[in-house]
């Protein structure tokens, strides 16, 4: 059973999307404010965590920066509709997705089974390598390395860096990169996959001639470069 904590001051709808979850076979663990969310999110009990943006005690922001210098923990965040700021600094922080409030159950349910299904363990050898250049990958035990060091990413980052080094030093569209790592169509004005982008890009670092690993190319993808 997947166990999800979901952290949300709303009393009465956290009870309620509890409820639901439930009833949808997840093992729900509720907390109302941001410091226990945090402190409980990063014990490594949970598979999955849904973090309201607007929390007391510790905002949901700075829940998510705290959970992340310890856990990769895949989180969800809820959002106010239509406040893209909070979205995107979500994402560049280390959310894997986001869900606009208000919900409904079937649609967070809907968005926690894609997070999961992108998350899972492969069926494969945990040896089997995927190699280009300076990066291997390991699909099975969701491990990473870069330049012989261990490279930490998300849940999300490692689907999409995954994708690229299957199809290193060619350019994948944004299109199929959405297919392979979401498991669904890329969304007009969605820019998920870009800011993910970006914080890998970072965490790689800079090629000898001062460019990114990974290039874009304006509204077509991007290319992991190999040498």
């Amino acid at each position: 059973m997947t166990r999800v904590l979901l952290v949300d001051d709303d009393v009465e709808l956290a009870g309620m999307l509890a409820q639901y979850l439930a009833g949808e076979g997840f093992e729900v663990t509720l907390a109302h404010d941001g410091l226990s969310g945090a402190e409980q999110a990063a014990s490594g009990d949970f598979d999955m965590v849904v973090l309201d943006i607007m929390l007391p005690r510790l905002s949901g922001m700075d829940a998510l920066r705290r959970i992340r210098t310890t856990s990769n923990v895949p989180i969800l965040m809820l959002t106010a509709r239509g406040d893209n700021i909070d979205r995107i600094v979500g994402l560049e922080t280390g959310a894997d997705d986001y869900v606009p409030k208000p919900c409904t159950p079937g649609e967070l349910v809907a968005r926690l089974r894609a997070i999961l299904r992108r998350v899972e363990t492969p069926r494969v050898s945990p040896h089997t390598e995927l190699q280009a250049g300076q990066l291997s990958l390991w699909p099975a035990r969701r491990a990473a390395r870069w330049q012989g060091q261990p490279l930490e990413l998300t849940g999300t980052e490692f689907n999409l860096l995954e994708v690229l080094i299957r199809h290193a030093g060619q350019l994948v569209s944004k299109q199929n990169i959405s297919l392979q790592a979401y498991g669904q169509p890329l969304a007009r004005f969605d820019r998920r996959i870009d800011v993910h982008m970006s914080s890998i890009r970072q965490k790689l670092g800079h090629r000898p001639d001062g460019q990114p690993w990974i290039q874009s190319v304006r509204g077509q993808g991007y290319q992991l470069l190999v040498d």
